[in-house]
């Protein structure tokens, strides 16, 4: 109980300078890799939202939709391990694999059910990964500039941080990769807080090995050894065509650009889909207040079954 405490009370510290954006209680699970932070916000009998960030954010990146949309679902947001205010362990795999497996982890322990998957950037891997293993514990989802598939096509400023030693040197030494995010993610720009929350937890190299490990298990060939996790995900999709699907889309992703979201919607052809032309990666922080309202609406218009 002290050891819970004591963690409790760091993680409180590390966001003391912007409370004021992300003002949740702290919770900790042991999983795979070490403690896995989560938030867990609304009522406890609420419909449950289940938010999976990517790289190189962390739960942070939800915060305003938390902060909203809790006053009605149950809102739990985990930082993957190696982000945010979880353990960064040095020689942990930080495979597909093993993120999902840590999410199924968190499902378990919480008991949860009739889940709506709110994903972006590598959380659609990770929270289709949870679906395609237990189709009936997720009745919706939200996605937005991510994907779930093979055939992916990295742009040259991601695959120059996986050059040997130059990709180490630039995203662990240098912190650039989560930098370059602070401005290059976002057509609109952040707020100081903002982007202050969004760096905290990667300040010094042994903090950002996510952020370098994100990046090296993205499978771009047949060979990498995720490309088999993945595989399997996408073969998943097919069973869940009949789940409501919103996908919402920053339309200036350099990254995971609209290509990405009209695959989504050959896949999903029921889907419905909203996109913000000047808006970059992070829909989330370039339009807080659209994403919010099309969330809502989506899930007022898809009600859960009794």
């Amino acid at each position: 109980m002290t050891a819970t405490l004591e963690r409790a009370q760091a993680a409180r510290e590390l966001v003391r300078e912007f409370a004021s954006e992300y003002p949740f209680e702290p919770h900790f699970l042991g999983v795979d890799g070490g403690d896995l932070h989560y938030i867990d916000e609304g009522p406890r009998d609420g419909e449950v939202l289940l938010f999976l960030h990517g790289n190189p954010t962390w739960s942070f990146l939800w915060r305003n939709l938390v902060r909203e949309l809790s006053k009605r679902y149950r809102c739990i947001a985990p930082d993957h391990i190696g982000c945010g205010l979880s353990d960064k362990p040095q020689a942990w795999g930080y495979r597909l694999e093993q993120h999902v497996a840590n999410v199924e982890r968190l499902v378990a322990h919480l008991g949860l059910a009739r889940i709506t998957l709110v994903v972006h950037d590598w959380g659609g891997a990770i929270g289709f990964g949870l679906a395609a293993r237990h189709p009936e514990l997720v009745a919706r989802a939200v996605a937005m500039n991510t994907a779930a598939f093979t055939g992916l096509k990295a742009p040259l400023r991601i695959r120059a941080c996986r050059i040997p030693l130059f990709g180490t040197v630039a995203v662990r030494g240098l912190n650039a990769f989560a930098r370059a995010a602070a401005f290059m993610a976002t057509e609109r720009g952040l707020a100081p807080l903002a982007k202050k929350g969004l760096l905290a937890p990667y300040g010094s190299w042994q903090n950002r090995i996510a952020t370098l490990r994100f990046v090296e298990d993205i499978p771009l060939s047949a060979e990498h050894p995720s490309h088999t996790t993945l595989l399997g995900i996408e073969r998943g999709l097919e069973g869940l065509r009949d789940r409501p699907l919103c996908l919402i889309w920053g339309e200036r992703d350099w990254c995971f650009t609209p290509e990405f979201r009209r695959e989504w919607e050959r896949r999903f052809p029921s889907a419905e889909s909203h996109k913000v032309d000047d808006a970059g990666h992070w829909v989330t922080e370039d339009a807080p207040s659209q994403v919010l309202e099309w969330i809502r609406s989506f899930l007022s218009r898809h009600p859960l079954r009794p």
